[in-house]
């Protein structure tokens, strides 16, 4: 064995050559690069026929099969990020409207509660209206909720926006600032 300079030449093993000009040996009855196949009998037999049994699922004109609450509820949270930062951003608005108004607040408590309820509303009715336009009109196949979380976060900050316009020193320096 040749002398072991390299790290690598430990692990490998010279090996003699197995044929000599293309004639196998005795002990290796295979040629490199030609592959030896056995005969086929003519084919002549067709392949024999089956009938589908329905599982439920492909046929036309049957329902397509229920899906578990869950998975209905995995889609509604995709996109819910967007309904998350409008709330956070309406809530910290509506605080800092609450908050400088002084005084009793279970008036503001009922309006951002009512304000809430109403930006679920509108949650709703961008998911029916993306039913009926997408699903139904266009034949489309909605995997997520993204655009009614995306109008009810418009909705939201546009509130919040309000109830910041609403507090006196706020709008004392958005003027000073703009003058």
């Amino acid at each position: 064995m040749a002398e072991q300079t390299q790290p690598w030449a430990e692990r490998t093993v010279e090996v003699p050559p197995q044929f000599d000009g293309g004639v196998p040996s005795p002990r290796d009855p295979y040629r490199r690069g030609v592959a030896q196949v056995a005969a086929r009998a003519p084919g002549t037999e067709a392949f024999p026929t089956v009938e589908h049994e329905p599982t439920g699922t492909g046929w036309p004109g049957e329902p397509a099969p229920r899906q578990p609450l869950s998975w209905h509820v995995a889609r509604l949270k995709r996109g819910g990020e967007w309904s998350f930062a409008g709330v956070l951003f309406a809530f910290v608005c509506w605080g800092i409207w609450a908050i400088s108004g002084g005084g009793d607040l279970v008036g503001p408590t009922v309006i951002f509660g009512v304000s809430l309820l109403v930006a679920a509303g509108l949650f709703t009715l961008a998911r029916l209206l993306g039913r009926v336009v997408l699903e139904r009109q266009l034949g489309r196949i909605r995997r997520t909720a993204r655009g009614a979380h995306l109008v009810t976060a418009v909705f939201l900050t546009v509130l919040g926006v309000a109830f910041l316009r609403q507090t006196q020193w706020i709008m004392d320096a958005w003027n000073w600032l703009i003058n």
